[in-house]
């Protein structure tokens, strides 16, 4: 009875009311979603196995994006026999159930290294599964791999100098090579927008979902901090991080969200007298021809279904974001990274771990300001902690004011803008660069430092570029099942973004 209901619950989110109206199977079995997926496998129009086989394949003929760091061919075809056997003897473990995920290499996974992208961590082997991903496999999911990722998460380029499977160096965009897939989950938005994967994991600590999740077409959310397990992470700073799912449809994403926090998969909205607030003078500024063209398209789409735009004002956005945003994420960073290196013995010490690091910018980072405690500062840098203890006591709460106050004042249900000012930028050591960095996480930052849940729908693909644009949802504290309720709303009005050609 349960599955039957799970079935259903699938069926809704599709927007599909019968069987006769469900997709027929592709011809290429990667084309397929996550519920198409789960779907198929449970109807047996088509096996884990051969499922698993065709995204094996898949992956191994594009060894160029440099999306994996560990493809795990072997257990992840045995696990999918295992799952075609358990269906047939009608025990089924759950609505994920023989459907492959891929998996950011900070989330723990029993039996795979979990390096976090950086060379002193690659022999750790954790013995159990982050609760994250255990909830997963406790859904019936299986895992193909570990995927790549900006050093120690450390950036939104996925410039990894330590790992990658082929030159050039860097995770690529599944729809341009020579562009960055975003981080500093990479490697799970590369992999799933080549259709790699379906679906998978990333963290998120000031948009390492959503950015890699926006530059690659595909869906991603950061939940509301505390949603999730924050055990089994490789960290950057507790009172940031946070995993989240990653997928080719919100309707994924709401699916995966469904398996790790538990409780019903959500339905799409109505759009009609739903309230949408867009702050231009921060959101909207600096945005490449591309990205306003699909950013503004969409609105128009919005209005058209019943939605109303709302400008609102937020005069101390930028101020208290800057206040809370660096200062806590660099003076966490040590901490945090000692803690996790004893919790789970891994074998190293954090002077270890920098010591090994390769990428430039994240060696410059951790050995001139997370190690001796510092931040930046116009003179040179200056001590942490006093900066830190005001952004936790002072910027924080009034940056999360600022959010409510917003919310509230206006009647919005949640902040819309485009997830990045640009489309994605070529790749290579210059993408690493701050100015970049600063670029590409000005829209998700601020909400990431609230606590708040954010969403990134894909919108389209740019005019000139032929590059995805995504569109970013902000939400309230706790708003996440309404945020991903809007989400497939949005969704089912723009249309799917067509896969890459290749």
């Amino acid at each position: 009875m349960r599955l039957r209901a799970a079935a259903l619950l699938l069926l809704l989110v599709l927007g599909t009311t019968a069987c006769a109206s469900a997709p027929r199977r592709p011809a290429d079995l990667t084309e397929l979603s996550v519920v198409d997926a789960a779907r198929f496998i449970r109807e047996r129009q088509i096996t884990s196995v051969e499922l698993t086989e065709a995204y094996l394949a898949r992956a191994a003929a594009r060894p160029d994006l440099n999306a994996f760091i560990t493809l795990d061919r072997a257990r992840a075809v045995a696990a999918a026999r295992q799952a075609d056997a358990d269906l047939a003897a009608g025990t089924p473990r759950g609505p994920l159930h023989g459907v492959p995920l891929v998996v950011k290499d900070n989330v723990h996974v029993a039996g795979l290294p979990n390096t976090a992208g950086t060379p002193a961590l690659r022999r750790f082997v954790p013995e159990a599964s982050a609760p994250v991903a255990r909830k997963l496999l406790d859904a019936g999911a299986i895992v193909l791999g570990k995927t790549n990722m900006h050093e120690l998460a450390f950036g939104i380029s996925g410039y990894n100098e330590g790992f990658f499977a082929a030159q050039p160096i860097g995770t690529r965009n599944p729809y341009d090579g020579s562009r960055i897939a975003g981080g500093s989950s990479s490697g799970t938005g590369a992999a799933v927008g080549a259709r790699l994967a379906p679906g998978g994991l990333g963290s998120d600590t000031g948009g390492s979902v959503r950015i890699p999740a926006a530059l690659c077409g595909i869906a991603g959310l950061r939940p509301t901090l505390g949603r999730y397990s924050g055990e089994g992470i490789t960290p950057i700073a507790h009172s940031r991080d946070t995993a989240g799912p990653m997928a080719q449809t919100v309707a994924d994403v709401a699916l995966l969200d469904s398996a790790i926090a538990g409780g019903a998969v959500v339905t799409p909205a109505s759009l009609k007298g739903v309230r949408l607030g867009v702050y231009r003078p921060y959101f909207f500024a600096q945005l490449d021809a591309d990205t306003r063209a699909v950013t503004e398209a969409a609105l128009a789409k919005l209005r058209d279904a019943g939605v109303t735009i709302v400008d609102v004002n937020m005069p101390h956005l930028r101020t208290l974001n800057d206040a809370a945003s660096f200062p806590v994420a660099l003076y966490e960073a040590y901490d945090d990274l000692a803690s996790y290196l004893e919790r789970y013995r891994v074998g190293v010490t954090v002077d270890e771990v920098v010591a090994g690091i390769a990428s430039k910018d994240v060696k410059g980072t951790y050995e001139g300001l997370v190690v001796p405690r510092k931040l930046p500062a116009p003179g040179g840098v200056v001590d942490a902690a006093p900066i830190y203890q005001a952004a936790m006591q002072q910027a924080r709460p009034a940056l999360l004011a600022h959010f409510a106050d917003t919310f509230a004042t206006y009647g919005i249900d949640a902040l819309l803008a485009p997830t990045t000012p640009h489309v994605a930028v070529p790749q290579g050591p210059d993408a690493s660069s701050l100015e970049t960095f600063l670029l590409f996480i000005r829209n998700t930052d601020p909400g990431s430092n609230a606590g708040l849940p954010g969403l990134t729908v894909p919108a389209g693909l740019g005019p000139t570029t032929g590059l995805p644009v995504g569109l970013a949802l902000d939400g309230p504290r706790g708003s996440d099942a309404r945020l991903l309720a809007l989400g497939l709303a949005i969704e089912r009005l723009l249309g799917r973004t067509p896969p890459p050609r290749r």
